[in-house]
């Protein structure tokens, strides 16, 4: 998946990661709160160790 899809003014809710060195990406904006709430928690639902949360653009 693209870093930034769907990057825009009618997306303002940022999911976000951090890997293990402490490095911070954003990972994907959406257009609802629950939506990046949802894609946040399917992300950790993958076991990896990054940290993943979500907020606003």
């Amino acid at each position: 998946m693209p870093p930034n899809d769907g990057a825009g003014p009618d997306r303002p809710w940022v999911v976000w990661r951090q890997d293990d060195n402490g490095n911070r990406y954003e990972m994907r904006r959406c257009a609802t709160r629950e939506e990046a709430e949802a894609l946040a928690a399917e992300f950790e639902a993958r076991g990896h160790k990054q940290l993943y949360w979500v907020a606003a653009a």
